[in-house]
């Protein structure tokens, strides 16, 4: 992903402390270990680190693709857990229980990408010029539906703002327009590796 406006030069945001390349390696590192373990039914490592910043609870998305192909997703928005252990949650999640896709097998194991986005807290958008491409991600809620879209998809897809939140909405299971209409924006940054 390219820096955008409002990036630090590191391809983190402003709203979300960076992570040191050791630690995520070592995130990386172990969301693989985790879908291994779950596709060969062995039991999960246990998990030490040195690096403070990941005893925050913060939310996480992890993403699995294999050839370039969405394999699953599957993430939280806040967590109650430090990073390294949510981390592990939701790559086992993405790798077994995205409605999308069957399990994964192990057959795929050789080629599975892992992506993973440590998101910083949520706060309310009051006009959509807030949002900036490639560092926000949205939340939509509305009458009990609630979407969620990573930053790097507006920046995958080439969405505008306005497009963006559409989609977003869309992924909440609402009409494209129903930001217009009353729906809650929410946006946080997120750092992707």
């Amino acid at each position: 992903m390219s820096i955008e406006q409002g990036a630090t030069p590191d391809g983190g945001s402003p709203d979300v402390p960076s992570l040191s390349e050791e630690s995520r390696n070592y995130l990386k590192d172990i969301a693989r270990e985790a879908v291994a373990d779950y596709v060969k039914g062995s039991v999960p490592q246990s998990l030490t680190y040195d690096d403070p910043i990941l005893k925050n609870p913060w939310g996480v998305f992890v993403t699995l693709k294999i050839n370039g192909n969405l394999r699953g997703c599957i993430g939280n928005i806040v967590s109650d857990r430090a990073i390294p252990e949510t981390v592990i949650d939701m790559a086992v999640k993405s790798a077994s229980m995205d409605p999308r896709f069957p399990p994964i097998g192990p057959a795929e194991l050789e080629n599975l990408d892992i992506d993973i986005s440590i998101l910083g807290p949520l706060s309310e958008v009051k006009d959509h010029s807030e949002i900036v491409i490639g560092v926000h991600g949205l939340v939509i809620e509305q009458g009990g539906r609630r979407g969620l879209l990573l930053p790097q998809v507006a920046v995958e897809h080439n969405l505008n703002v306005t497009k963006f939140i559409e989609q977003t909405c869309v992924k909440a299971g609402l009409p494209p327009d129903a930001w217009k209409q009353g729906a809650r924006i929410l946006k946080f940054a997120a750092e992707f590796f």
